[in-house]
């Protein structure tokens, strides 16, 4: 028996239809149509319970939406949570559904959905379909006491609420069900376990410090999706809760980004640091010793829990995402061969958010300074080295400046700390390195025939990384190179008020969008410029860019109005973060 929707896609809907909720352990993505299309249990790096997103609802959905006719939908998140909450509206009456998920203390991760009459009656349709391991496994579907089991071998959820898995009912105003799937044993008292999220979130929420001004609600928001993008029980934080998502319709740029980069979460730590969020920051601290224990052996990412090995496979059985007049974005990966790789920026970063933490009055954990040590020890005989650099190219290794900048930066973070907290290191040598870096950037990665910084030494192209030249104090905004640069990357790199991330081939088929985190990045140097009117209107452009509920891809193709890039994105919330914070004061 099928709920008989009659608005019911073969396809995923586009990819700003859709809204996260998470409990520090997963994350679900539900469209506009009350459709849960995206599920991982019980860890974001787990094997998909629903994957509709990645082919069709014979990958797995859970449905709850009005039967008659297609609604207005309007929804929002309830406070600064990620409950969110779904309102549809018809002539004949108006319900809201309700949506979060609630997580036991083995982080088994429980999907709550209630359902409330606000006026008049509506008929919903109901249709919950799981399928395990990314839809390749259908369960039995078998009565179970309070509703019913979904079993396949260890996989096996109770379904709370309902005796069917398909049906419809009808909802009068005044009028709530509530719908829990999750472990047997799950959530006894749905009410009571929302009551207990929202209050979670507001005492989370209360004490940050979010940029004043007409920025305030775009950084509370970017601060939720962050806080919803870490894996509470390691303190790891995924990119991005997605795998395959394309970054070119119908192409092959599919990646799975549901693990720990150190860049990008060394980065987003950063901005929680700067907002008051000191527990995210030693968490993810304790996660970084546990995981890098041999420095020698250091990877650019980890699994949640510190894995190394993450082989990136593909899988044929799913469909891929499908953008709306283009086909299927293939191969769906699983797992991300850039682990493999050498990026000497990622040094950087980490010494960047370590000497933050230090500064915000975090003790170091006992062997912290010594990994930092050993770290910075490691890249005084790497540096020199060609890296695949910021964007993972996987066209060869070269030499980045952007690398080398960062790796500069490592030196002066850890140099920094050092000198402030009296910290033992060999700061004559370090010194002197930190100073032979800035040489050969300024040396070689400068061209006076192109009159701006270049991707890399001895190349022509232009790289949207070099932003990053001077909001990390490696030049000043003052600069004529840095100011030749910027005005070269405006020129350039810059199309339909979007900035993309380089012109030059990184040994993938060509075509991919604006990546969103370099156009913050460019009104973050225009304010540091005292462009302030040119880097609020460039900032104010990017928060049109968001959907309906605050969140952000990776990606935007201006052109064609497509949102790109797995969803929602770490690295786009944070850099809205740092550029806020530049702006909204």
């Amino acid at each position: 028996m099928t709920a008989g929707f009659l608005h019911d896609p073969a396809g995923p809907p586009p990819i700003e239809d859709y809204a996260l909720i998470g409990d520090g352990a997963s994350a679900a993505l539900v469209s506009r149509a009350g459709s849960v299309d995206w599920l991982c249990r019980p860890r974001f790096d787990s094997p998909a319970t629903f994957a509709a997103l990645l082919g069709t609802p014979a990958q797995g959905r859970w449905r709850i939406a009005p039967l008659a006719a297609e609604p207005r939908v309007a929804r929002a998140y309830r406070g600064d949570s990620l409950v969110l909450e779904t309102r549809f509206l018809l002539p004949e009456g108006e319900v809201a559904l309700t949506d979060f998920l609630v997580s036991r203390d083995s982080h088994a991760s429980a999907l709550v959905r209630l359902v409330e009459g606000r006026r008049g009656c509506v008929t919903l349709g109901f249709d919950c379909a799981p399928r395990f391991d990314y839809g390749a496994r259908h369960p039995r579907t078998l009565p179970c006491a309070g509703g019913l089991c979904f079993d396949s071998g260890e996989d096996r959820l109770l379904l709370r609420g309902a005796t069917e898995p398909a049906f419809s009912f009808p909802l009068a105003a005044g009028e709530r069900r509530a719908f829990v799937l999750g472990p047997e044993g799950g959530v006894p008292d749905p009410e009571a376990a929302l009551e207990r999220t929202l209050a979670d979130w507001a005492d989370w929420a209360a004490p940050l410090a979010v940029p004043r001004g007409p920025y305030a609600e775009a950084a509370r928001r970017s601060l939720v999706v962050l806080k919803g993008l870490i894996h509470a029980p390691t303190g790891a934080m995924v990119a991005a809760p997605t795998t395959s998502l394309p970054e070119a319709p119908g192409g092959p740029r599919n990646w799975d980004y549901r693990f720990c980069w150190l860049r990008d979460s060394a980065l987003a730590v950063a901005s929680l640091l700067r907002a008051g969020a000191t527990a995210e920051a030693a968490a993810w601290r304790e996660w970084l010793l546990r995981t890098v224990d041999d420095p020698a052996g250091m990877q650019i990412m980890y699994g949640l829990d510190g894995t190394r090995d993450l082989a990136e496979s593909e899988r044929p059985d799913l469909p891929g995402y499908t953008v709306a007049g283009f086909a299927p974005a293939r191969p769906v990966r699983i797992g991300n061969a850039a682990h493999g790789q050498r990026q000497l920026d990622v040094w950087g970063e980490l010494a960047e958010t370590l000497d933050l933490a230090r500064t915000a009055g975090l003790a170091d954990p006992p062997g912290l300074w010594n990994l930092q040590r050993a770290l910075t020890e490691q890249l005084a005989a790497l540096w020199e080295q060609p890296d695949a650099g910021i964007w993972e190219v996987r066209g060869g290794a070269r030499p980045f400046v952007h690398s080398k900048v960062m790796a500069w930066v490592a030196l002066d973070r850890a140099i920094r700390s050092a000198e402030r907290a009296g910290l033992p290191a060999p700061l004559a040598r370090w010194r002197s390195l930190r100073a032979e870096i800035h040489a050969w950037v300024c040396t070689h990665g400068y061209s006076e025939a192109r009159g701006s910084f270049v991707q890399s030494a001895g190349a022509t192209a232009l790289d949207a990384a070099l932003l990053q030249i001077p909001l990390t104090g490696f030049l000043p905004p003052s600069d004529p190179r840095v100011q030749n640069t910027i005005a070269a990357i405006e020129a350039e790199l810059m199309h339909d008020g979007l900035v993309w991330r380089y012109e030059s081939a990184d040994g993938l088929p060509p075509g991919e969008g604006a990546f969103l985190a370099c156009s913050f990045w460019l009104a973050e140097a225009r304010a540091r410029q005292g462009r302030l009117r040119e880097a609020r209107a460039l900032f104010e452009s990017l928060l049109d860019l968001r959907n309906d509920v605050g969140l952000l891809a990776e990606e935007y193709d201006p052109r064609a109005g497509l949102t790109l890039g797995n969803f929602p994105q770490a690295f786009s919330h944070l850099a809205l973060l740092d550029a806020a914070r530049r702006l909204g004061t």
